[in-house]
């Protein structure tokens, strides 16, 4: 046997080890990417129950609270759209999850798997962007409706000096600010490790792939 014979069966040797290893993995893979996607499934729905039960504390407070914040946000069409609003599209990503948990479900090839990797991955990434977004609005919107329609804060406003006022903006906009950016921490906590699961998941599919 010459040496181009030997090498061709070196490599059909390593082929049929390397498909055997393919076969091997990707059940595993499988499963760990439908798990993963599964548990981000969940967590969106208790994130959606968490902020459901901060909105009913009101309810369940003085009722001195309660009445303050019935005269604060009674007629402000803009804040309670914005939180239906915000609700809607949670429960919109939570069924675009569990569209991609069925998916990565029920796939049987190792490039679907990866395109609903990334769909996946797309979803969380729009995910949080939209609950950040809403985070920075919703805290502008209540502290208008606190200066327009509370007494006592339009009051203390109304008594500051330009520079006070200019000051106590700039405290307004950087307590905005520091609870955004332990909203991104959080999700970057809780939805960066399972990502960096997945995107694991991702470049072992490729690898197998090229």
């Amino acid at each position: 046997m010459d040496e181009l014979d030997l090498l061709k069966k070196d490599w059909k040797a390593q082929s049929e080890n390397r498909t055997l290893s393919a076969k091997d993995i990707y059940p595993m893979l499988h499963r760990k990417s439908s798990s993963i996607v599964k548990i981000l499934f969940y967590i969106s729905i208790a994130e959606l129950v968490f902020w459901i039960l901060i909105n009913t504390i009101p309810f369940f407070s003085s009722q001195a609270y309660k009445n303050k914040l019935d005269r604060i946000y009674e007629n402000d069409m803009i804040f309670m759209s914005i939180t239906y609003l915000s609700y809607v599209i949670i429960l919109f990503f939570i069924y675009l999850l569990f569209k991609a948990y069925k998916a990565i479900s029920v796939t049987d090839s190792a490039k679907q798997l990866m395109q609903n990797i990334l769909k996946t991955r797309r979803i969380i990434k729009y995910y949080v962007l939209f609950n950040l977004v809403i985070a920075g609005v919703s805290i502008i919107i209540a502290l208008c409706c606190s200066i327009a329609n509370d007494p006592e804060t339009a009051a203390l406003f109304n008594s500051f000096s330009p520079k006070e006022t200019s000051i106590a903006i700039g405290i307004a906009v950087s307590f905005t600010a520091v609870f955004i950016l332990i909203i991104w921490l959080f999700y970057r906590l809780i939805y960066g490790i399972l990502l960096k699961r997945l995107n694991r998941n991702y470049k072992a599919l490729e690898d197998m792939e090229a």
